[in-house]
C-alpha cells in the first residue's frame, strides 16, 4: 500500500485502481470493473445502475441487499422490491420468479432486474451451485430482465463448489464482491459487467458519493487479496467445519455442523438455558476477552477468516463452555 502508484481515480487516472479493476473483470469473466468503497455501495450501485425510480427488482426475502443494507434500493434509488420466499439454501424458486414479474401494464411497476446472491448469508453462508443460476438466467431472458449477484463471499462459494467463480458469474450481467471479509483486504470492493454497464455504474457511483482520488493505496491491498488469498479460502472453511463440530459437542448449544459449508456460523442457545445470547456475550466479552456477535434473544453468528484461525476456534469453544457454566 505505501508503494502503490496513485493518481486520481475520478479522472480514472490511478494506475492501481486501474489494474485492480482489471484484475477483477477478468476472474469473474466481465468485461470492466469499478472499485466501490463497500459492498452495499456496490450493490446499490450494480442494481441502480440497471433500475431505476419506479421499476421493481425481483429478490429473496431475506437477501442481502433487501434487509440488511439500510433500505437504499428504496430510500436512494426509488426501486420497488418484490420479495420471495427463499429455501434453505437460499434459492427463490423459479416458478415463483415467473408469478412475480409483472405483466405489461401501466397498474404495475415494470420488473427490470432480479437480484440474486451467493454465498447466501443468512442461510449459513450456504454455496449454491452454478445449476440454479442458469435456470434463472433462462427465466430473466425469457422476460428481458438483467441479473445482479451480489457475491460479497463469490469467492468462498466458488472454492466450496469446485468451481472457478466465472463459472457462477457467467450466467448474471452484474456481480458485486468484497475485498475484505474473506479477503482481508482493509476495505472495498468490486462491482463487474459489461462497459456499457460499468460507464453507467460510475456514474451512480459518483452520485452516491463514492468517487475517490489517490484510491490506489487501497486498490493495492485489493490486488493482494485477489491474488493471494482466495485459494487459502479452504482454510476458513475447515475451520468454520471445525467449529461447528466443537458447538454441536456442548449440550447448552443447537447447531446442525452439515449445515457449515463455507465461513459462517449461526448457533443457538438450547431452551435449558437461563441466560440469553447477551449475557453469554457480556460473559465471553468480560471474562475471556472473545468478541462474538449476537443474532436475535438466542442466538449467535461466526465467521472464520484469515485472523480466526484453528487456535481462536479453541479458544472460543473453551471460553464458551465456561461461560455457558456459570
Amino acid at each position: 500500500m505505501m508503494e502503490a502508484r496513485i493518481g486520481d481515480d475520478v479522472y480514472g487516472e490511478d494506475p492501481t485502481v486501474n489494474e485492480l479493476e482489471t484484475v477483477a473483470a477478468d476472474l469473474v469473466g466481465k468485461e470492466a470493473g469499478l472499485f466501490v468503497v463497500s459492498g452495499t455501495m456496490g450493490n446499490l450501485t450494480g442494481i441502480l445502475a440497471q433500475a431505476t425510480r419506479g421499476e421493481q427488482v425481483l429478490l429473496g426475502n431475506d437477501a442481502h441487499c433487501f434487509r440488511s443494507e439500510a433500505g437504499s434500493l428504496s430510500a436512494l434509488g426509488g426501486v420497488v422490491t418484490r420479495t420471495l420466499q427463499t429455501d434453505f439454501m437460499g434459492r427463490m424458486g423459479v416458478e415463483d420468479l415467473e408469478h412475480a414479474i409483472s405483466p405489461d401494464d401501466p397498474h404495475y411497476p415494470r420488473s427490470r432486474l432480479i437480484a440474486v446472491e451467493n454465498s447466501y448469508g443468512a442461510k449459513q453462508g450456504r454455496p449454491i451451485p452454478t445449476d440454479y443460476f442458469a435456470e434463472i438466467r433462462v427465466c430473466a431472458d425469457r422476460h428481458d430482465l438483467s441479473i445482479h449477484l451480489d457475491g460479497a463471499r463469490l469467492f468462498n462459494s466458488a472454492v466450496a463448489l469446485g468451481v472457478e467463480a466465472s463459472e457462477i458469474t457467467r450466467y448474471v450481467d452484474s456481480v458485486s464482491f468484497c475485498l475484505s471479509k474473506g479477503l482481508c483486504a482493509p476495505a472495498g470492493s468490486v462491482v463487474c459487467g459489461s462497459t456499457a454497464f460499468i460507464k453507467e455504474a460510475r456514474r451512480i457511483r459518483k452520485a452516491l458519493g463514492g468517487g475517490m482520488r489517490q484510491a490506489g493505496i487501497l486498490a493495492a491491498a485489493g490486488i493482494v487479496a485477489l491474488e493471494e488469498m482466495i485459494d487459502r479460502l479452504a482454510e476458513d472453511h475447515e475451520n468454520a467445519r471445525r467449529l461447528a463440530m466443537g458447538l454441536a459437542a456442548i449440550p447448552e448449544i443447537e447447531l446442525n455442523p452439515e449445515d457449515i459449508q463455507t465461513n459462517i456460523i449461526f448457533f443457538e442457545l438450547s431452551d435449558d438455558v437461563p441466560w440469553t445470547a447477551a449475557d453469554i456475550a457480556r460473559k465471553l466479552r468480560d471474562d475471556g476477552q472473545v468478541l462474538i456477535g449476537v443474532k436475535g434473544e438466542r442466538g449467535f453468528r461466526a465467521v472464520t477468516h484469515f485472523w480466526v484461525g484453528s487456535n481462536e476456534v479453541e479458544e472460543l469453544l473453551g471460553q464458551l463452555r465456561l461461560a455457558l457454566a456459570g
